[in-house]
């Protein structure tokens, strides 16, 4: 991922401005302009441009001086986050006013490549940008995802906005980065919205490989874990209090909770109930938040597998603010062994959007994988 001839190293910068912005209102996704205009009408805020500003102060900030030449995207697919992070940037190609469009970015992502011949492509958004761009440029140029989105399955992704910053930085000082292909993955909104996760392999896309710093596709639950699914789902219904509002996660571990309880439960969506009882399906964050207004209340998530995501994954709508209401104390994290396994010794992750939060969050976490059984795992921000 180095320049040639000792130049500064040629970083190009697409974003997707309005990656995510179905996620904190329980859209489960930000493809298509009806569900983007669906959002906004119900108060969902964009907030994808914010997140690309912190992987690029990240890369200000540890990249030496004359060592990068950014070229971004016009207006808020690139130039604006540059200008908001302090650097300087030259822009490539035009956009219409108004709304973006998937075409935006495969043309200049495309022009990038193949005309200014850029050293590494940063992309922000979720898993139907990094299809657009895997559209544009193929392999034949490195990218580093900035997540983003709500759809974060594929493996071109760093864990965090600044950790892509860190990626970037780390190819303009020379590091030897190995660079191989990554899966590209995709889900039919729609069927997910129906409760089908089914990620449809895409192709490749050519990333950088620093295990601590670039996610892991997701893995799914391999077939045969009821047993340790009831089990761990009559620890967590014992141990409920009486009066206690419980929000559930997404995901076939907290369903085992739900079906203890003889609730109906959203598998891709976030439920909350009381005294065993549902108050609350497939929830907003302004739900959430009304909910925990209500009284007492804790959270029960799993893990991503193969990822190891709590938060900030699939689940946008238990946002920060839902987060500092409920308090750290009351987040019950469960995963089977195999969960945890697939991990590979990797930490548990959050990425919330709120860096407050994150840190918050992060240490030592006790993790229920059966019926009475913990282990201790390390979260990381």
């Amino acid at each position: 991922m180095a320049s040639p001839s000792g130049r500064p190293v040629r970083i190009g910068l697409v974003v997707n401005p309005i990656a995510g912005v179905g996620g904190r209102v329980g859209l489960k996704g930000s493809d298509g302009a009806e569900i983007v205009a669906r959002a906004l009408a119900l108060g969902a805020v964009p907030e994808s441009g914010a997140r690309t500003v912190r992987a690029l102060e990240r890369l200000r900030s540890e990249a030496p001086a004359g060592s990068v030449e950014l070229l971004a995207a016009p207006g808020p697919m690139g130039e604006e986050p540059a200008r908001a992070a302090g650097l300087p940037a030259r822009v490539v190609g035009e956009i219409a006013a108004g709304a973006t469009t998937a075409e935006d970015t495969r043309r200049i992502a495309r022009s990038m490549a193949e005309r200014e011949a850029v050293d590494v492509l940063l992309f922000a958004g979720g898993d139907g940008t990094a299809a657009d761009v895997l559209a544009a440029v193929g392999t034949s140029v490195p990218v580093i995802g900035i997540p983003t989105g709500v759809k974060i399955h594929s493996a071109a992704f760093a864990v965090t906005p600044e950790a892509a910053g860190k990626l970037a930085a780390m190819a303009a000082r020379g590091a030897r980065l190995r660079v191989a292909e990554a899966e590209v993955l995709d889900l039919d909104e729609d069927a997910y919205r129906r409760g089908s996760v089914a990620p449809r392999l895409i192709g490749y896309l050519r990333v950088p490989q620093e295990r601590r710093l670039v996610q892991a596709r997701k893995s799914p639950s391999p077939a045969g874990e009821a047993l340790a699914l009831e089990a761990i789902a009559a620890d967590v219904v014992e141990g409920m209090e009486p009066g206690r509002g419980y929000i559930l996660g997404p995901g076939t571990t907290v369903r085992a909770v739900a079906e203890r309880l003889g609730v109906p439960k959203t598998l891709v969506g976030v439920d909350a109930v009381r005294d065993g009882a549902l108050v609350v399906a497939d929830a907003s964050e302004d739900d959430l938040l009304g909910f925990v207004g209500d009284g007492p209340a804790a959270i029960v998530v799993t893990p991503i597998g193969g990822q190891g995501f709590i938060f900030g994954r699939g689940n946008q709508q238990i946002g920060p603010a839902v987060l500092r209401r409920v308090g750290r104390e009351h987040v019950i994290v469960v995963a089977t062994p195999w969960k945890l396994a697939s991990l590979g010794g990797l930490p548990l992750r959050v990425d919330t959007g709120d860096p407050d939060i994150d840190r918050s969050l992060a240490g030592d976490l006790r993790v229920t994988t059966g019926y009475g059984d913990r282990a201790v795992c390390r979260v990381v921000a």
